[in-house]
């Protein structure tokens, strides 16, 4: 189709709906799709303020539950992981709220695999987790990960479970969870260049300032995670948080700044004393 063919088509069906058409209403009436688009406008926006009609402001955001049950169904119709591009052309959705989720196109895959697990869809979909697996790294950071806070909380063993000795900043152990990680982070902010505005139960967990140099703050939104992939796991929105806190950083492709406790703790010196515990005899 042509530019002027595509734009008269977009009209016709804005008069015909009596409202601006959807990408998907598009495809479905009018059999053009967002490639065509992106060809001719470079994007929906464009392509409507060409045509004189207003742009809809932006709707809810999707739930990932939706995203995911919308990607299963590509997956399971194409029988294979969906590029961007057949995603696209075969989705209700645009790629965009997938790959802002997951940092990118090519996390994606992985992203779903641990959305399923987490949620208990691993028996209903398992024939699309196998097809995730058969990827290069698709089986990595499932369910059969070994991090210590995992195996602790499943553990019959009802003894409590240590982490690393580390005899610092008022701690004895290394964290085993999340929580851990948060208490050690406070005691470690100031030291690290961070000072603590708000602890919150929702995502972000942690809203500070960082100290950037001489006389200059910046505010900054921290979530807390034992091992960094967990953010992947939990399913949340890198575009909104600065900084993963953790105590094990296990995700190469992460695309945001981490502090490793772990690391911190060495490059700080981790060889501290512990304070003198006095006795009633003294």
């Amino acid at each position: 189709m042509t530019r002027q063919e595509v734009r008269a088509a977009i009209v016709a069906l804005a008069e015909k709906l009596k409202q601006v058409p959807t990408v998907p209403e598009l495809m479905k009436h009018a059999g053009i799709d967002r490639p065509e688009i992106r060809k001719h406008f470079g994007n929906y926006k464009q392509a409507l303020e060409e045509c004189n009609l207003e742009v809809p402001e932006r709707g809810r955001k999707l739930e990932i539950d939706k995203l995911f049950l919308d990607w299963a169904e590509v997956v399971r119709a194409l029988k294979k992981i969906p590029t961007l591009y057949e995603y696209e052309r075969r989705s209700k959705y645009s790629a965009r709220p997938l790959t802002r989720c997951a940092g990118s196109w090519n996390m994606v895959a992985e992203r779903m695999k641990l959305y399923a697990e987490e949620h208990g869809l691993d028996g209903e979909f398992r024939d699309v987790l196998e097809l995730i697996e058969l990827q290069p790294g698709g089986g990595r950071g499932g369910a059969t990960a070994s991090s210590t806070e995992v195996s602790a909380e499943r553990s019959k063993d009802s003894r409590p479970t240590y982490g690393a000795l580390i005899a610092a900043w008022g701690h004895v152990y290394g964290p085993t969870n999340e929580s851990g990680v948060i208490s050690l982070f406070g005691a470690m902010a100031e030291r690290l260049g961070f000072l603590i505005l708000k602890i919150q139960t929702e995502f972000p967990d942690c809203e500070a300032i960082r100290v950037a140099g001489k006389d200059r703050n910046r505010p900054v939104k921290i979530e807390y995670e034992y091992e960094s992939r967990n953010f992947l796991r939990h399913m949340h929105d890198p575009a909104k948080c600065d900084i993963i806190v953790c105590w094990e950083h296990n995700w190469p492709e992460c695309p945001l700044e981490v502090i490793e406790l772990k690391k911190e703790i060495a490059k700080l010196g981790k060889c501290k004393s512990l304070p003198r515990m006095e006795t009633d005899e003294e």
